[in-house]
């Protein structure tokens, strides 16, 4: 890095780290590289102000850090509030009603969810469900459903 600093203006070479870093998070809207973006455009005024280099990296790196960690939570909170799940992230928490009983031992059982069935498993081993039991998905792992009596503590 400090070749390129070598030939290359300082405020030149942030306002081009700047923009990268601003096309990579349009580009994949994930909200990793905003954080650095705020970096770059710190140590862009720093060099403008002809700072030295040192300075510039390291307030490249202490905003950059500090904005990933404080921000960073209450932007994916914000962004993520109207995400629609889907799948089987949908499924967790659903209420289910066993159609089969459930009996982990033998390798049975099937619930009903919003119309569909699947097939399911106890949450505890020694636990048999019987049919027409309501139970809460807790988890999914392949295609089971892993469920819990609804009347169990969670």
């Amino acid at each position: 890095m400090t070749v390129i600093m070598n030939t290359m203006n300082p405020t030149i070479f942030w306002l081009i780290v700047l923009v990268i870093l601003v096309v990579i998070e349009i580009a994949t809207m994930g909200l990793t590289t905003i954080w650095f973006a705020g970096g770059a455009l710190v140590a862009t005024v720093a060099a403008a102000f002809g700072t030295p280099l040192f300075i510039q990296i390291t307030l490249f790196l202490v905003v950059s850090l500090t904005l990933l960690y404080f921000t960073r939570p209450v932007a994916l909170k914000y962004f993520n509030r109207d995400r629609i799940r889907t799948n089987v992230d949908s499924m967790l928490g659903r209420q289910a009603v066993v159609t089969t009983e459930i009996d982990n031992l033998l390798g049975q059982g099937q619930v009903t969810v919003g119309g569909m069935e699947w097939s399911a498993r106890s949450a505890s081993d020694s636990v048999k469900i019987p049919a027409g039991t309501v139970v809460i998905v807790q988890s999914v792992h392949g295609v089971k459903l892993i469920v819990k009596e609804r009347n169990e503590e969670m």
